[in-house]
């Protein structure tokens, strides 16, 4: 009984992620209309940031008190939000919903291959490989456009290709390091400071002359705020120290599904044919990635990687 509770709740943190985080591309670009990225994510990170501390101390759990535990939060608060959420929130002022959420696909690649280093590491297998040989293949046809490159545009893409680099980094590398802080207290402090980089990126950058209020734009912020940050980005952490590197790899393809759909209904997004090319090449190079089995793990060496 007690195995099948831990898997239902591994299962409905899965449906949570693979749901909210497939929105949140449509949230954003609704939001960057009306808020400029930095206050957008920044207003937003911190807000739910304060939430996850406070409903931490609810439960009982104590603040970070190691300097182990304080320096772990701010790295994964410069990978996973600066650059993970922040540079896709910086893009989609250009790049649509669906398309940014194809190219954060690549994340699954990063994360298969980043999980092969450390002492819980595997090695690629040859079907791993191709896999994500054939996946960067796939995230070249989403790049090219139709009716020539824009630059602006074009740059505003390679800037979403940074983001999963850097997410994937922080979620294998957080998983290699023992903590004594709790998990759910780490995230709410992940979150509010990438929160305080965001916003004084975006005060610095002159952003506060520019903000527009609207019934959208606010919408936009609440929902990435309770839904994107508090909910996913917390169940994401949990699921983290629970699950594979390989089963966190399919949030990577089924969160454009999500946001394709919704980009298509509700905003008259469209994909051209090397977009949608490129879409099924990820899907499948993704799947052979996270369906091929996996080596022994390596022997803990003796010396640590520089």
């Amino acid at each position: 009984m007690h195995d099948r509770n831990y898997r239902l709740k591994v299962i409905a943190a899965f449906a949570v992620v693979y749901v909210v985080w497939g929105s949140t591309y449509l949230a954003i670009r609704i939001g960057v209309h009306d808020m400029r990225p930095g206050l957008l994510a920044g207003i937003r990170f911190i807000i739910a940031g304060l939430v996850i501390i406070g409903l931490s101390r609810g439960l009982g759990q104590t603040l970070p008190r190691l300097r182990a535990d304080w320096f772990l939060i701010l790295l994964m608060a410069l990978l996973m939000i600066v650059i993970g959420n922040g540079v896709v929130t910086w893009a989609e002022q250009w790049v649509e919903s669906n398309q940014a959420a194809l190219l954060i696909a690549s994340s699954a690649f990063w994360t298969a291959w980043f999980g092969t280093f450390g002492k819980r590491g595997h090695k690629l297998t040859t079907r791993a490989k191709l896999g994500l040989l054939s996946g960067f293949v796939g995230v070249a046809f989403i790049l090219a456009p139709e009716a020539g490159y824009n630059p602006r545009y074009f740059w505003a893409q390679m800037a979403i290709l940074i983001s999963p680099i850097a997410w994937s980094a922080g979620t294998i590398f957080s998983r290699s390091r023992d903590i004594a802080t709790a998990p759910l207290m780490m995230a709410g402090w992940q979150m509010f400071a990438g929160g305080v980089a965001l916003l004084a990126i975006g005060i610095a950058a002159g952003e506060l002359k520019s903000v527009s209020w609207s019934v959208a734009g606010v919408g936009a912020l609440v929902y990435l705020t309770v839904f994107g940050s508090c909910l996913a980005y917390a169940t994401y952490i949990w699921l983290i120290n629970h699950t594979t590197p390989d089963k966190l790899a399919t949030i990577a393809y089924v969160n454009p599904a999500v946001a394709t759909l919704l980009g298509w209904w509700l905003l008259d997004e469209t994909l051209g044919r090397p977009q949608f090319l490129g879409m099924l090449i990820i899907i499948i190079s993704v799947f052979v990635v996270a369906g091929a089995p996996r080596s022994s793990p390596k022997e803990t060496q003796a010396v640590a990687r520089s």
